[in-house]
């Protein structure tokens, strides 16, 4: 199973990079938020796939039973899904306000502070 995993995160990660290096800003809003799962995913691998003993400790021991899953990540999951929804939510306000102000979703057309028509800095006098 964790392999599988493991490949599945590989392939969440690529696809985020590939969305990511996108000249479109809906797609790198896209980008970072499957990265974000991929970091989940990760983390979730990482903390032990195990289903047959619950991470519960006996009133008796002072630890939990071997080969028991890992809560911590677990816990540490659900606290990154809630930071990265409010992320994204702002990063969509931020490329909604863009796009009303500048028409266009292209990052190479946002260059706001670098006009096409600059003749650049003086070469000599």
């Amino acid at each position: 199973m964790e392999p599988a995993l493991a490949v599945l995160v590989g392939l969440f990660f690529a696809t985020a990079f590939y969305l990511i290096l996108s000249k479109k800003l809906i797609r790198i809003l896209l980008g970072v938020a499957i990265m974000g799962n991929a970091v989940n995913l990760l983390i979730f691998t990482a903390g032990r796939l195990t289903r047959e003993v619950p991470p519960i400790i006996a009133l008796d021991a002072y630890t939990p039973p071997a080969g028991a899953a890992n809560a911590l990540p677990q816990a540490l999951i659900l606290t990154a899904i809630v930071i990265s929804f409010s992320f994204f939510a702002f990063l969509l306000v931020l490329a909604f306000r863009a796009y009303q102000d500048l028409g266009t979703d292209d990052t190479d057309a946002m260059r706001v502070a670098e006009p096409v028509a600059d003749a650049g800095p003086p070469q000599g006098y």
